[in-house]
């Protein structure tokens, strides 16, 4: 269920992280090496990136597969930035909401998104549902599974949780709320990036010489130094650091 990749580093055209490496995310959408549920990902697309000196991030999303858009092929091949994140998507239900449904998910300076699916939804996410407020219901862009998980981890950063926390709290409570989920979710805020490993691959690459780190769902390269991360595990990384956490099964 979908494919999606983070990078924070030296400026780069968006297009040399999710286009042109030989296994970039614009293959990924056909041809991913190391997705385990589903094959193809054409159920829409997004990117969002940060410009200099502006804290809040730019996206570009569509409904459709990211191979039937030139426009975006121009878009990657001219717009140079130092952090982005990316996603192809998969689809829970196929064709539902659209465009708004495609990550990445935005708010002030964050960027999310969700590779997985809430088990039973939606009846298993009415628990936590119930967390939220009024305004923060009726605000959720979309309404897929994906769009009420980044509610839930934006209700935590604005509550004051640091972002490894938020998406390691929320993803403990989402599993205990629907177990058997898969919960993959990445955010960044143009500096940092977090992570989860949950029910799905994801890996990491980083350069401490050039400062630069990528996370994504399967590697855009055969680069050896990709590194995956176990499952059940909280990723949390900077220009210059990596760090694991195990995240504890929620109780039964």
């Amino acid at each position: 269920m979908c494919r999606h990749i983070a990078y924070v580093g030296p400026e780069t055209p968006i297009g040399a992280i999710t286009v042109e490496p030989p296994h970039a995310l614009f293959r990924q959408s056909w041809a991913p090496r190391r997705q385990t549920y589903g094959v193809v990902n054409a159920d829409g697309f997004g990117a969002g990136w940060y410009a200099e000196g502006d804290p809040v991030p730019a996206r570009y999303r569509r409904a459709g597969p990211i191979w039937a858009d030139p426009s975006f092929a121009d878009l990657a091949r001219v717009v140079r930035t130092t952090a982005l994140l990316a996603a192809v998507r998969d689809a829970t239900e196929a064709g539902a909401d659209g465009e708004a449904a495609a990550a990445p998910f935005a708010a002030g300076p964050w960027l999310f998104s969700h590779n997985g699916a809430l088990r039973d939804w939606p009846g298993s996410a009415a628990p936590l549902a119930a967390t939220l407020t009024a305004e923060e219901l009726l605000s959720l862009e979309a309404r897929c599974d994906s769009a009420l998980v980044w509610a839930l981890v934006l209700h935590a950063l604005r509550a004051g949780d640091e972002p490894g926390q938020a998406l390691g709290d929320c993803t403990t409570a989402l599993a205990a709320a629907a177990p058997g989920s898969r919960l993959n979710l990445l955010l960044t805020d143009g500096a940092s990036v977090a992570a989860t490993a949950w029910g799905d691959t994801l890996w990491y690459l980083a350069d401490p010489g050039r400062r630069a780190v990528a996370v994504a769902s399967e590697p855009y390269d055969d680069d050896s130094r990709w590194t995956e991360v176990p499952d059940r595990t909280l990723l949390t990384a900077t220009r210059s650091d990596v760090l694991l956490t195990p995240l504890k099964e929620p109780s039964r």
